[in-house]
Formats: C-alpha cells, structure tokens, sequence
C-alpha cells in the first residue's frame, strides 16, 4: 500500500487474527499490536468462565484499540480486533478515522475446528455460536476486505495483502 494504513484485523474467534495479524505486519514492514492485550481483567475472566462481553465489557478495551491505531496515524500498523459489530467498527474509525478493516471470514465447522486445536487460549468454543449471532460482516460503505481463512496462514496473508493493495487503489 502506497500510504501506511492501520489495519484492523477482525472477525470471529478462531479465524486466525492473531496468526494472520503479525504475518501481515510482516508483510507491510509496520508493527503489530494483540488486540487481546487490551482487555481489562475482568473481561479476560468473564470470557475464561464461559460469559460473553457485552457493549459496557467491550467500549473501554476499543478505545484502548482505538487510541493505539490513532497513534499510528501516518506510520501504519496493523491491530487484531473482533470488531464483530458495525458499531465497533465506528467506534475504532472514531479514534482512528483513516483504519481499513480485514475481516477474516470462513466456514463455522472449519473455525470450531481450528479453536479446539488452540492451547492456553482464553476464548472457549463454547462462546462461538455467540460470535457468529452478533458478527455483521463489513458493508459497502465501510473500508475494508474479506479474505477466507481456508488453507495455510502464508497462503491466507498473501490473499490479504492483494486485497489490501487492490482497496489502496
């Protein structure tokens, strides 16, 4: 891409953003941040029993996002993010008006799959069918790409990278 953006990658548990964030970063030659890392406590315990964040749980962990994509306004970055909700995404293009979104999509059974195999992750597969009810997937008026997460993260970065540069054009 011509000018470094802020790329949020989002979508639902299990698609792979924190797999696929710091390859594109990679890619992209800017720095990668864990949209995970910017949850309070309390929101990591309510997901590690099982509970789904609501809107109270969520604003203060995407102004957190939000605050970190600002600040690399102009120098580019890349931030994982469910951003399930339209209203997300604008709270996140609030802080951060120039942000483009990657939305990770893909087949449920493939996802389910791929969160059984984690280890040591917080998010229960349980709490999937949750994230598939509340994902509204990005709409015409909103900058950003869908890329499918089927096959090897390499394959998955380079489809997002070639829709990111086509987006840029």
């Amino acid at each position: 891409m011509s000018t470094p953006h802020v790329v949020v990658v989002m979508g639902v548990a299990g698609t792979g953003k924190t797999t696929i964030g710091p390859l594109l970063a990679d890619a992209l030659g800017v720095p990668y941040a864990e949209g995970d890392d910017f949850h309070p406590p309390a929101n990591i315990a309510k997901m590690s029993a099982g509970t789904p964040l609501d809107d109270n749980d969520r604003w203060p962990w995407l102004d957190a996002i939000g605050q970190w994509a600002h600040g690399r306004a102009g120098l580019g970055g890349v931030v994982s993010s469910s951003a399930l909700k339209r209203v997300y995404r604008d709270r996140l293009r609030a802080e951060a008006p120039g942000a483009v979104f990657l939305h990770l999509t893909g087949d449920r059974s493939l996802i389910e799959r791929r969160m059984a195999d984690r280890k040591g992750h917080f998010m229960p597969t349980a709490l999937l069918d949750s994230q598939f009810s509340t994902l509204q997937p990005l709409q015409e008026d909103e900058a950003g790409v869908a890329v499918d997460v089927s096959g090897t993260p390499e394959e998955i970065t380079d489809r997002a990278v070639a829709a990111l540069r086509r987006l840029a054009n």
